[in-house]
């Protein structure tokens, strides 16, 4: 009996621990029926991937593609994940969306060592110890499974696979804990890499705006908070679009962009608050809440629902950069060359270094230094965050145009130096590796370190008396490594630089970019949005007609693109649809007549089509026997109705009256009934074989019936004499994994389970 949800399978009474060899009857079913719910030094080749949850989780898994089909152990990783409810991670088929990723290769772990699965469970929860793990902080875990591309009733080479979450046994039938990864093991390839991209080319990656928030007047800076998640806005007032002043610190929903809180004020010179503008936003506050300056000299905190932010008035000249301090309760401030780390309590310099020129700045605090742009005498300076000392200066080739922005890369190091129409990358030591040129200003960028991405935003000058303007900016993206275009080139009506720098907010993984622009009074909301990419086709098969014929193609895209199998009976030039054949493997028992035919599968979604390569069905006539003698004698016999044939898949069989034809053993099933055959077949078809199995297709007297089809309307029985699964006229889409728990024993079961996919050529 499996245990209602909170209650663990040990019976009734106090809940305990179970030890690594001790586990109930009822817990070992629980366990194993768990697969089966009622409704980081992996692969040298290693392509990771993250994947978002419903309830907004993110997965992660080390290695997805070219796997070792005999085992391979890979990375798993969580983080977001519900603390009442438990979860298990494995390798199981894909079932789509909403539907329960069913079966999964591993079964019950009686000692609480199994290397297929790991179970996690909230901190506290009776299983946790031998038999399962507890979630770390924020519903975080991080375990290694290994996997193969078969085993324990699952194949991935017949059906989709993915490494996923999903609730435990005690909430089984709860989707929100899905999140499913695709993985291929080596192989698996597809015949043509990537596919054949019809309108352009596969796994073209796109942003898209999706939204335009006016809620926070003229916005000058942005910032996504790690841990609330909300979208932090720093604002000027916008003159003549409202009877208020606009200027303050804007807290929106990034998901709508209404606004949760405005903080207007702040303290000035005297310690009164007054209203002030939020003119560049330091960082994240613990939990929630910003850092952010506030002109002329103004340090401020706040966080979503304060009515006003405190803050502290430092002396000296006009604030020009900040960025968070080397310790809790610190910033550090450009005041023009002289750089200081402050206590924002006090207002008090801990200590200053004045470089030789410059006013913005970019802090690396994982590696000790800051980088100091001095555009106007071309120079970059790095100053070092221990000794607090300008420890080099290095030249800024070709900084004679407008300072855009400097910025580092958290993940490499990198200097990225927006200057004019060009952005100058250093690596972490100051050598100049790479310069990017745009046709626009180059105004901000912005890193995600979790797809290794570099998000830039050009502004147009605004000035449409010069040819080189034409009023419209552009985002572009790059590999943060390599520095090549990974997306296309995004324009942006209307982002000219006027009225202010534009700026950039990236979502972890990339998925949603946030973009100002200062002109306009906006913010731009971008989603990501990819094109098909083909990880997985099939290839030309050699088949003998009667056998089970099974074709998988997989792709990934944004949104998950839809698949439709397409068949050519004319050399490729042209193609049909198969009615019906919307999943990703498509199964169907082969015929004489589809010799030559050829297969292929389109991908599509809202950005793009792909194509898999077109693939050849080759068929041979079968030599008799066991395993085609039904199909012989259901031709000869005739169909009658229209499914009595040899194949099941069109009812093409032969109405003529035909010669006697016997073939296999006869020894098992009934034969089929129907008015339409003809009466000079007699019976054949091996016990188990692709025999007839219509309603229709044999005359009263049993002439042209079918022996041991039993499928679709016939009385016949399956045996295991005579044939095999691969040969009844079935599709072994999956093993659904059913338990029998026996004391001291543990025994699985598997039961085929099979279903008929129809609409060949």
């Amino acid at each position: 009996m499996t245990p209602t949800p909170g209650t663990p399978p040990t019976g009734p009474g106090r809940p305990r621990r179970p030890g690594p060899r001790r586990l109930s009857a009822a817990a070992v079913a629980a366990l194993l029926i768990a697969a089966v719910p009622a409704g980081a030094a992996m692969s040298a080749g290693a392509t990771p991937k993250t994947a978002t949850g419903p309830e907004g989780q993110k997965l992660s898994v080390s290695a997805t593609t070219g796997l070792d089909p005999a085992g391979e152990k890979v990375r798993v990783t969580g983080k977001g994940y519900g603390p009442k409810s438990g979860i298990y991670v494995a390798l199981c088929k894909d079932n789509g969306a909403n539907r329960v990723p069913s079966p999964c290769l591993g079964g019950a772990d009686m000692g609480g060592g199994s290397k297929t699965s790991q179970w996690i469970v909230p901190p506290g929860d009776p299983y946790e110890g031998d038999l399962a793990l507890p979630f770390g902080p924020g519903g975080t875990f991080d375990v290694e499974i290994e996997i193969r591309s078969k085993g324990d009733g699952l194949d991935c080479a017949e059906v989709p696979c993915s490494v996923v979450t999903r609730a435990d046994h005690r909430a089984s039938g709860d989707r929100t804990q899905d999140v499913r990864i695709p993985v291929t093991f080596a192989g698996q390839g597809p015949g043509e890499p990537g596919g054949e991209g019809v309108d352009v080319p596969a796994g073209t990656v796109f942003y898209k705006p999706v939204a335009d928030f006016t809620s926070a007047g003229k916005p000058l800076d942005l910032l996504l908070h790690p841990e609330s998640k909300k979208l932090y806005v720093g604002a000027d007032n916008l003159p003549d679009t409202a009877d208020v002043d606009e200027r303050g610190l804007y807290v929106l929903n990034p998901e709508d962009g209404k606004a949760e809180s405005w903080i207007s004020q702040a303290p000035g010179p005297t310690g009164e608050p007054r209203a002030s503008t939020a003119a560049r936003i330091s960082g994240p506050l613990p939990g929630d809440g910003v850092v952010y300056n506030y002109p002329l000299r103004g340090v401020g905190s706040a966080k979503a629902g304060d009515k006003a932010a405190s803050g502290i008035w430092l002396a000296g000249s006009t604030i020009t950069d900040i960025a968070p301090g080397t310790a809790v309760g610190t910033v550090l401030v450009a005041q023009g060359a002289k750089l200081s780390e402050i206590a924002t309590a006090t207002g008090t310099a801990t200590r200053s270094v004045t470089v030789p020129g410059g006013s913005r700045f970019a802090a690396d605090h994982a590696r000790g230094a800051v980088w100091f742009s001095d555009v106007a005498a071309g120079k970059l300076h790095l100053v070092d965050l221990v000794s607090f000392t300008v420890a080099d200066t290095f030249d800024l080739p070709g900084a004679d145009g407008m300072a855009g922005f400097i910025r580092t890369d958290p993940a490499t190091g990198a200097v990225w130096v927006g200057v004019n129409r060009s952005v100058l990358v250093f690596d972490a030591s100051g050598k100049l590796v790479k310069t990017l040129i745009g046709k626009d200003l180059a105004r901000d960028a912005a890193f995600d370190t979790e797809s290794g991405r570099a998000f830039v935003v050009w502004q147009d000058g605004g000035d449409l008396s010069d040819p080189a303007n034409d009023n419209d900016g552009t985002l572009t993206v790059y590999d943060s490594a390599t520095f090549t275009p990974a997306a296309k080139d995004l324009s942006l009506p209307g982002n000219q630089s006027q009225l202010g720098a534009a700026s950039l907010a990236v979502a972890p993984g990339g998925a949603t970019v946030f973009v100002t622009s200062p002109a306009e009074g906006k913010i731009t909301r971008l989603t990501r949005q990819v094109s098909p990419l083909v990880t997985q086709a099939p290839a030309d098969r050699s088949v003998k007609a009667g056998e089970e014929v099974a074709l998988t193609a997989r792709a990934e895209g944004t949104p998950e693109p839809s698949v439709r199998w397409q068949v050519s009976t004319d050399g490729s030039q042209t193609w049909r649809e198969l009615d019906g054949a919307t999943e990703p493997v498509l199964t169907f028992t082969a015929k004489s007549a589809q010799d030559g035919y050829r297969y292929r599968a389109e991908f599509r979604n809202d950005v793009g089509t792909t194509r898999t390569a077109p693939i050849t069905l080759t068929v041979t006539e079968a030599t008799g026997g066991g395993e085609n003698g039904g199909q012989n004698g259901g031709a000869a016999g005739g169909d009658g109705g229209g499914d009595g044939g040899g194949d099941s898949g069109d009812g093409s069989g032969d109405t003529s009256s035909g010669p006697n034809s016997t073939g296999g053993d006869a020894s098992a099933g009934t034969s089929g009934t129907g008015d339409g055959g003809s009466s000079a077949g007699t019976s054949g078809g091996a016990s188990g074989s692709s025999g007839s199995s219509g309603s229709a297709g044999s005359s009263a007297g049993g002439a042209g019936s079918t022996v041991g089809g039993g499928v679709e309307g016939s009385s016949g029985t399956e045996t295991t004499s005579g044939g095999s699964l691969a040969a009844t006229g079935l599709t072994v889409i999956s093993a659904t994994l059913l338990a029998a728990a026996l004391l001291g024993g543990g025994l699985l079961i598997h039961r085929r389970a099979r279903r008929r996919t129809t609409g060949l050529a």
